[in-house]
C-alpha cells in the first residue's frame, strides 16, 4: 500500500510539473503577436537565416567539445563524446531538473567508453563542479547588472537559482581537495535549503543528487581538476555554448525584428542570468519557466514584449529542445530504465 501511494504521489508530482511547465509555455507563447512576427520572419534576410543555421552548429560543436575536453581527446571519439552530451541533454528534459541528469552521467560515460566506475564519477563530477562554478559567476554578474530592473519575485528566483549554482560549484570542486569537509558542507547546504519553505524538500532533493567521491576518484578528480589541458577548453567550450551563440542567436533575431539591445556586451551575460532558473527542480528540464524568465529578463532591459516572447522561444528551440531531441536517438537505443537503476545503485 505504501509504495503504490508512493507511486501515485510520484506520478501527480510529475503531471503537476508538467502543468506547470505547459502553463508557464503558454503565458509566454500568447505574448506573441504571432502574425506580425510570422510576417517579419518570413521577410528576413536570407543571409541572416543563413548566420543563425551556422552559430546553431557551431554551438553543438561547442557543446560536445566540454565532454570531449574532459574524455581526453585522445582516449575518446569525438562522436562518443557527441553521444554523451546527447543522452544527458534528453534525460535532462525527462526529469525534474538538470542536476538529475547530471547524476546519472557516470552511467552513460561507462555504457559508452567501458571506463571504471570512478574514472566515470570523477569525469562527471568534474563537469558538474565545472560547469556550476562558471555558470554561478557568470549568471551573478548579470543579476548585480539587472536585478534592479526585475519584478521582486523574478529577481529572488534568479537570486536562489545563481546561488545554488555557485554553492553547488564550489562544493563539487573542493570534494578534490578537502572530501571530509566538502561532505559536510553538503549537508549543511541540504539542511538549510530543506528549510526553505514550499520548495525546500525538492531543493534538498537536487542538493543530494550532486556527485559524491570516494578517496581514490577525489584524488583523480584533483589530478584532472589541475590539468590546463583539460580545464580551458572545456570553459571555452562553455562560453561558446552558453554565452557567445546564444548571445549572437539572440542578437541577429532581435534585429531581424526590428529590436536592439544595448550594451551588447550585456546580451549573453543576460541569457545565462535568465536561463538560471532551469537548476530549480520546478519542470521538467526549465520548460517554460527557463521562457517566462528570460522574457521578463528582456523586456526590463528594454526589449519589447512580444518580440522578446518569439526570440526567446526561438532561441530555447535551437539552443536546448533541438538538442535534447536529437538525444532521444542514442538514448532510444540504451536501456534508461537499467542507467537510473545503477545510478542509484552506484554503478
Amino acid at each position: 500500500m505504501s509504495d503504490d501511494g508512493t507511486d501515485v504521489r510520484g506520478l501527480a508530482l510529475r503531471v503537476l510539473k508538467w502543468a506547470v511547465a505547459l502553463g508557464a509555455f503558454w503565458i509566454v507563447a500568447r505574448e506573441v503577436p504571432w502574425r506580425e512576427t510570422l510576417t517579419r520572419l518570413a521577410d528576413i534576410d536570407p543571409a541572416i537565416v543563413v548566420a543563425v543555421i551556422a552559430v546553431t552548429v557551431v554551438e553543438f560543436g561547442t557543446r560536445f567539445s566540454m565532454w570531449y575536453a574532459l574524455l581526453g581527446i585522445r582516449e575518446t571519439a569525438f562522436a562518443t563524446a557527441a553521444r554523451i552530451d546527447l543522452v544527458i541533454k534528453f534525460v535532462n528534459h525527462v526529469v525534474p531538473s538538470k542536476a538529475s541528469g547530471h547524476s546519472v552521467a557516470p552511467v552513460v560515460i561507462r555504457h559508452y567508453t567501458g571506463r571504471e566506475w570512478t574514472d566515470a564519477v570523477t569525469v562527471a563530477g568534474l563537469n558538474t563542479g565545472l560547469y556550476a562554478a562558471l555558470y554561478g559567476t557568470v549568471a551573478l554578474v548579470g543579476l548585480l547588472a539587472v536585478a534592479t530592473r526585475l519584478p521582486r519575485g523574478v529577481a529572488a528566483v534568479v537570486a536562489l537559482s545563481v546561488g545554488l549554482y555557485l554553492f553547488a560549484g564550489a562544493t563539487v570542486l573542493a570534494a578534490g581537495r578537502r572530501l571530509d569537509a566538502a561532505g559536510a558542507l553538503l549537508g549543511r547546504l541540504e539542511g538549510a535549503v530543506a528549510r526553505i519553505p514550499r520548495v525546500g524538500a525538492r531543493l534538498a532533493g537536487l542538493v543530494a543528487a550532486l556527485p559524491t567521491f570516494t578517496d581514490e576518484s577525489a584524488a583523480l578528480f584533483r589530478r584532472r581538476s589541475a590539468r590546463p589541458s583539460v580545464v580551458v577548453p572545456y570553459a571555452l567550450g562553455w562560453a561558446g555554448t552558453l554565452m557567445v551563440v546564444p548571445g549572437i542567436r539572440v542578437w541577429l533575431l532581435l534585429g531581424a525584428l526590428g529590436q536592439s539591445f544595448a550594451p551588447l556586451w550585456l546580451l549573453p551575460v543576460a541569457l545565462v542570468t535568465a536561463y538560471s532558473v532551469t537548476v530549480l527542480p520546478l519542470t521538467p528540464g526549465g520548460v517554460g519557466v527557463a521562457e517566462a524568465s528570460a522574457t521578463l529578463v528582456l523586456v526590463s532591459l528594454g526589449v519589447g514584449e512580444g518580440a522578446a516572447a518569439a526570440v526567446i522561444l526561438l532561441d530555447r528551440a535551437l539552443g536546448v529542445y533541438l538538442p535534447a531531441l536529437l538525444g532521444w536517438v542514442p538514448a532510444a537505443r540504451i536501456d534508461l530504465r537499467a542507467v537510473f537503476a545503477a545510478a542509484r545503485d552506484g554503478g
